[in-house]
């Protein structure tokens, strides 16, 4: 699906290119290279691209990638004693966007746009301990489990923003993302490993507690055995945008 995407906006930029005037040549500086100065606040190292086709339209492709560390924000969507129960939980991430611009204004690249957009993203954890309560005959005994794996998600959605040139040689850029939100599928793979054996009773009790975790926008089935358990991810993907970038015009 992704490969279609990318060969069907390659299809329609050329057909852009053709309808150009034969030896029109823009004075207009076509190319922007930009950074997401927000996103750093995420550790999201990231980078992009705008190519300009004509006065009106513009395509913008980005990367980001967020180094191994703790989940930003992690007791937004868990609570205290959930939180606990992931020992030394890490996350690295990476996405790719690639967004159509078109402006109304000035163009070139300066002024308000609208920017239909399709975004990858992939989520992988380190190994992880993760412990769960288990009561037999009224004792309530910890037992710990090894946790890996990763998610990944294809969106699509839409967002409004504004791109400021704040020299007089229009060199320095500013992109201001004010609203953008996106909406698709993810699936996801974890398994948690335990190095005792679990009876059925176990197995019951650790199933239920996972899925009373209730993580916030995630759909998630479980599968529990004698070695542990798995988590299969299989839902919506849901993401926002904002922030404001710093680039440079040539």
């Amino acid at each position: 699906m992704k490969k279609y995407f990318i060969l069907l906006l390659c299809f329609i930029f050329s057909g852009i290119n053709a309808q150009e005037e034969p030896g029109a040549v823009s004075s207009e500086k076509m190319n922007i290279v930009k950074t997401n100065v927000t996103a750093y606040v995420f550790r999201n190292i990231n980078l992009s691209y705008e190519r300009a086709f004509n006065k009106w339209f513009s395509v913008n492709m980005g990367f980001g990638a967020m180094p191994e560390g703790k989940v930003p924000f992690i007791n937004s969507f868990l609570n205290d004693e959930d939180e606990k129960r992931f020992q030394n939980l890490e996350v690295k991430a990476f996405n790719f966007t690639i967004e159509p611009r078109f402006y109304i204004g000035h163009g070139y690249g300066k002024g308000f746009y609208f920017a239909p957009y399709y975004r990858y993203s992939k989520v992988t954890s380190n190994t992880f301990d993760f412990y769960y309560d288990y009561t037999f005959s009224g004792n309530t005994f910890q037992i710990p489990l090894k946790g890996f794996g990763n998610t990944n998600g294809n969106s699509g959605g839409l967002m409004v923003g504004v791109q400021f040139f704040l020299t007089k040689n229009q060199n320095l850029v500013l992109d201001f993302w004010i609203a953008g939100a996106h909406y698709g599928a993810g699936k996801g793979d974890f398994t948690m490993t335990s190095d005792v054996v679990l009876t059925p009773d176990m197995q019951a009790q650790l199933k239920k507690q996972i899925e009373d975790l209730d993580v916030p926008y995630v759909n998630y089935t479980v599968e529990t055995n004698s070695n542990g358990a798995r988590i299969k991810i299989d839902g919506p993907w849901i993401g926002f945008r904002s922030g404001l970038s710093l680039g440079y015009r040539f």
